[in-house]
């Protein structure tokens, strides 16, 4: 495990984890601002890739879970952005959860975890989260957990087709020092 809040638990990676988010990921409103639903196999990717990050001690999307039952809800962490932008190389916060756990304030709680986890164990002097115009629930957690949107920091994601509804994306940031 790496971190605990009063609700949940930021862990590795298990076996037990593969089919709650196969689900979450094939649920189209859960996967409508981040891409098209995923596979069980792609799922299971996504999984294998963040317990590499974490076995090489890197920071990553872990296993986001309930305390009570150690059901997972979804994944929470900070991993390394991949893409080229104007504000790269950097590392982004970020969270996905079940509908069921949607409202509930688990994203927040786990994303004050994840970035207080990120600068104490990192070397990383600020972390960014960004997201589709639309997303403004997303929008609503980054200002909850001290993020500031970056002026003139709305992008294009490289990753995207030009024509693609999902292309403009909003730019948040905060410091280690405003963590």
């Amino acid at each position: 495990m790496l971190t605990e809040t009063p609700r949940l638990r930021l862990r590795q990676w298990t076996e037990k984890d593969k089919e709650p988010f196969a689900q979450l990921n094939s649920d189209p409103e859960v996967m409508r601002f981040l891409r098209p639903v995923m596979t069980r196999a792609e799922s299971d990717a996504a999984i294998e890739a963040q317990m590499a990050l974490m076995e090489k001690g890197e920071p990553a999307f872990w296993a986001a879970a309930r305390k009570s039952d150690d059901h997972l809800i979804g994944c929470i962490g900070v991993k390394h952005v991949s893409f080229e932008a104007s504000f790269t190389p950097t590392y982004e916060i970020g969270w996905r959860l079940a509908r069921e756990h949607w409202g509930l304030g688990y994203a927040t709680e786990g994303a004050k975890a994840a970035l207080g986890l990120a600068f104490a164990n990192w070397e990383i002097s600020e972390i960014h989260s960004f997201t589709v115009l639309a997303n403004v629930k997303s929008q609503a957690v980054m200002t909850r957990v001290g993020m500031s949107r970056v002026e003139g920091g709305d992008f294009d994601h490289s990753a995207l087709a030009k024509d693609d509804p999902l292309l403009r994306h909003v730019l948040y940031r905060i410091k280690k020092r405003d963590n």
